[in-house]
């Protein structure tokens, strides 16, 4: 085997999922594998250089896990793109300060693999596709959920025909924030601010945008109400803000060949269901409803005959009449499988279509849900194209 490093600059490795999910699971889990067989005697092999602006913090993370926290942190942006021997750039800093990064990376020749929403409005995002064309390098937006075990169940089983003809899809998403008085919120208090690009339909509808093109089509129209429910919180030293951004959204997307998909996200909902995430899809044949590690599913040959009589208790335990889907197969972690991915497209040009001008679908729908929730109408969502 020979073996091909591939220099990862990496941009947001402080914050929760830059860390978690895409140095600890994905990149370092990478390397405890022994690095990316790419199948043709050449295992492809990532070095993550790290890349923000506490240095403190960075070297604690590379000394933790092995790295070198000279040659391996940087707080100089520039001076990494500048680097011949940096390959990616990914970013996964806030929403706000990604814009400009990515077009640097993108003018220094760089593979771009960055998180989403990509840039703060559409005009930005297309700006970054097109500049990522011109530039003629690879570029990819993190897709996770895509990737995960839930909705690879359902994807297989729209594959298989199991519903027949779809006609609609019901999301939830969400959980209670804590608001940072008498407990620690779970999110950083930007997500809350406007003026710091936060809100919540800003950063979920990207996510149900590429879920809903990926397995049922793509979205044709969007109403949404966006709701700020708690309109004061806390902030990590603990002082009063005003929250600016939305924190709830309920929307209804209409999607190519007439679907119909409902999606509520809340981070001022407190959970009962079994995962944070279930969407239920009914079709003809049968539905199912999936999260984001258990689909459970329910034939028409199943599917019982309630009767509706309020005077009476129900008298069937409807969730026991569904049937989990098995697993058939071993799940790795999502974002690393379509890290796996973006490398092979890097090092191999194998397919690949989850790229910036898909992540900049995502900020147009997100744009256009606050647009509708503005104006109290439904929009239309044009097609895009660089």
């Amino acid at each position: 085997m020979t073996r091909k490093t591939v220099r990862i600059a990496m941009n947001g490795v402080t914050g929760r999922m830059g860390y978690r999910q895409h140095l600890v699971r994905s990149l370092l889990a990478l390397r405890e594998q022994g690095g990316l067989d790419l199948g043709d005697g050449t295992v492809l092999w990532p070095e993550p250089l790290l890349v923000g602006r506490r240095e403190h913090a960075l070297k604690e993370i590379a000394e933790h896990h092995g790295l070198d926290p000279v040659a391996d942190v940087s707080t100089d942006l520039d001076a990494v793109l500048a680097d011949d021997g940096v390959d990616i750039y990914f970013d996964a800093q806030v929403t706000a300060a990604r814009e400009e990064a990515i077009k640097k990376a993108i003018a220094a020749g760089k593979h771009i693999y960055t998180e989403k929403p990509t840039a703060t409005g559409l005009e930005g995002a297309l700006e970054l596709a097109r500049l990522a064309e011109a530039a003629g390098i690879k570029h990819g937006v993190v897709q996770d959920k895509i990737f995960l075990p839930g909705l690879l169940k359902l994807k297989r089983l729209i594959d298989g025909g199991f519903f027949g003809r779809i006609l609609s899809v019901r999301g939830e998403f969400g959980y209670w924030v804590f608001e940072g008085d008498w407990q620690a919120a779970q999110r950083p208090s930007w997500n809350y601010r406007a003026e710091d690009g936060g809100g919540i339909v800003s950063d979920m509808f990207p996510h149900w945008e590429y879920v809903l093109h990926e397995l049922f089509g793509p979205v044709r129209t969007v109403q949404a109400q966006a709701a700020t429910h708690i309109p004061t919180r806390w902030d990590e030293r603990g002082k009063p803000y005003e929250a600016t951004a939305d924190d709830s959204a309920y929307g209804v997307f209409q999607l190519e060949g007439g679907v119909i998909a409902q999606i509520n996200s809340s981070w001022a909902v407190r959970v009962n269901r079994d995962e944070l995430v279930e969407f239920q899809v009914d079709g003809t044949e049968g539905s199912a409803v999936a999260g984001l590690r258990d689909c459970r599913v329910q034939h028409r040959s199943h599917t019982p005959k309630p009767v509706w009589n309020p005077d009476l208790p129900a008298t069937e335990a409807f969730r026991d009449q569904w049937q989990q889907v098995p697993d058939n197969e071993e799940f790795d972690n999502g974002f690393k499988a379509q890290w796996e991915l973006f490398l092979r497209h890097v090092a191999l040009d194998e397919p690949w279509r989850w790229d910036l001008l898909a992540g900049a679908r995502g900020v147009q729908l997100g744009e256009l849900g606050l647009r509708s929730s503005a104006e109290g109408r439904r929009l239309d969502v044009p097609e895009l194209s660089l």
